[in-house]
């Protein structure tokens, strides 16, 4: 079988299929033969040397799959560790589920990473609740759009920020009450414009991929017993903390990854997601937003553009079938 391997140089990716041995599920996995493999940023991380696989896990690239069981032909969606980026992978049976009927199996792909780390956040971390007020950040991701939906299927009122101009209609298709471009030139106004529209400390919860330069507003935003969760540090990871405000606030920050837990951890998740959020894809409260596809031997144009931030929603790699 093959599998991608992709390298940087001077800034542009690389991208080769390299053959290797189909892999041989372990006690507890399930052969998958890949049907489309998603585009992630951690996939960037690892790429530049910064972001291995958990140990035991497989070490190369890739993150999230949708594809067919060898065994019975089940068409499934799995999240695994590493090694998503390949024509056949052995992943955790926990960590696999059922592709939502109806939905595209190569779109389908788009749903492991960035649902399940929406749902992680907003859930399970963030404890959002219906009549509440969710703020996500970078929501023209596809972690981003699946929030803004995730929080609308939920009863929550929305406000999502974009630093391009050109994706603000985006948030608004995912659903968002609140649509605020916070480009370069005005990046920290996204406080101003929420209260503007609704007022002083009325978000329940953040969603933010953004890290330093947003905390300060985060929590100026953020209502009494607010919750701030920090899922990455795309800007920065240092910033100063007014901690009299987060106590008079009785705010909680909170920090949260996905890829990093146990195999346990991560079924737990999976398990609640089926209960909890995979029949909206069926109902067609959910969609999965796919920016653009393609095919495994053009991949590094896939990685490219995500690093230049071209996307809107989820890149995804199509595998052959044959």
């Amino acid at each position: 079988m093959r599998f991608l391997q992709v390298t940087e140089l001077e800034g542009r990716y690389v991208a080769s299929l390299t053959e290797t041995e189909r892999p041989v599920p372990r006690e507890g996995e399930v052969l998958v033969r890949v049907a489309a493999s998603g585009v992630n940023r951690a996939d960037l991380l690892q790429i530049a040397g910064r972001y291995p696989s958990p140990p035991g896990e497989p070490d190369s690239i890739g993150l999230e799959l949708s594809g067919t069981t060898d065994e019975t032909g089940e068409a499934v969606c799995a999240l695994v560790a590493g090694g998503g980026h390949a024509e056949y992978v052995a992943a955790p049976v926990g960590q696999v589920f059922p592709a939502p009927a109806g939905l595209d199996l190569v779109a389908a792909a788009g749903i492991p990473e960035a649902f399940l780390t929406a749902f992680l956040t907003l859930v399970v971390e963030g404890g959002l609740a219906r009549g509440e007020t969710l703020l996500v950040h970078a929501g023209a991701s596809g972690v981003g759009l699946a929030a803004i939906q995730l929080g609308k299927r939920m009863g929550a009122r929305v406000a999502a920020t974009t630093r391009t101009s050109e994706k603000v209609a985006a948030l608004e298709g995912a659903g968002a009450d609140l649509a605020i471009h916070a480009g370069r030139a005005g990046r920290h106004d996204f406080a101003e414009q929420i209260e503007e529209r609704w007022g002083p400390d009325v978000v329940d919860v953040v969603l933010d991929p953004i890290g330093a330069p947003s905390l300060s507003a985060n929590m100026r935003v953020l209502a009494t017993g607010g919750r701030v969760v920090v899922i990455a540090t795309m800007a920065g990871a240092r910033a100063e903390l007014d901690l009299a405000l987060l106590m008079r606030k009785r705010a909680r920050l909170l920090a949260s990854t996905l890829r990093a837990r146990s195999r346990a951890e991560k079924s737990a998740i999976v398990a609640r997601f089926r209960r909890e959020i995979l029949a909206g894809f069926t109902s067609g409260e959910l969609r999965v937003p796919v920016d653009s596809v393609f095919p495994a031997h053009r991949a590094a144009e896939a990685f490219q553009r995500m690093r230049e931030n071209r996307n809107v929603g989820k890149i995804l790699i199509a595998w052959p079938r044959d």
